[in-house]
């Protein structure tokens, strides 16, 4: 193997020790890792080495860190995102420098997973609008009829994600095969 593939086995093996299982009993880290690489393989082939390592180590041990040690509110939000991030970036660039990447390559991924200058480089868009288009194929239903009763919550985190999305990433949002009342819902948020 070479030095990516060592650090995405690595990435994988971390992962698969989520204690968080889905329904079909595989690892919630595991299988959101390979869903960011599948979305971003096919939403940019082309992507850089860096940004593929990134994509990887969004939820890297994300367990770790639960929502409920924060406070339920939005400033606890915000926190517990941005630790997130920080512990994200960090325990990705431990396992770089362990098959040789250089500090500068360690920072690149880091500045991804870490979202710094989101709206002015490319890559931070590209792996947004990957975050963004994982959450509406794979977790929005659930989210959905988690938050049933909270139609306004529901339109304005739609509005939310849109907002952070490219106008590529909107068009590959449109052509998934939502169900219908995900789709309206959709719909209603965007004002269309």
């Amino acid at each position: 193997m070479n030095r990516f593939e060592s650090v995405i086995a690595d990435i994988d093996n971390e992962n698969a020790q989520d204690p968080n299982l889905n329904s079909e009993g595989q690892p919630e880290g595991l299988v959101y890792g390979v869903r960011m690489s599948a979305q971003l393989d096919e939403f940019l082939p082309e992507a850089s080495e860096y940004l593929k390592i990134a994509a990887r180590a969004q939820h890297l041990r994300r367990w770790e860190i639960p929502r409920e040690a924060y406070p339920l509110d939005r400033k606890g939000y915000l926190t517990w995102r941005t630790e997130l991030k920080r512990f994200h970036a960090k325990l990705a660039g431990k396992l770089m420098e362990k098959y040789g990447y250089s500090e500068l390559e360690v920072q690149q991924v880091g500045n991804l997973i870490l979202k710094k200058n989101l709206k002015t480089n490319a890559d931070s868009q590209t792996l947004e609008d990957v975050v963004c288009l994982v959450f509406l194929t794979y977790y929005l239903g659930d989210f959905v009829n988690k938050h049933a009763g909270e139609r306004e919550k529901i339109l304005s985190i739609l509005q939310k994600t849109w907002t952070k999305m490219s106008e590529k990433a909107h068009q590959k949002a449109l052509a998934i095969a939502f169900e219908p009342k995900i789709r309206a819902l959709i719909a209603d948020a965007l004002g269309a």
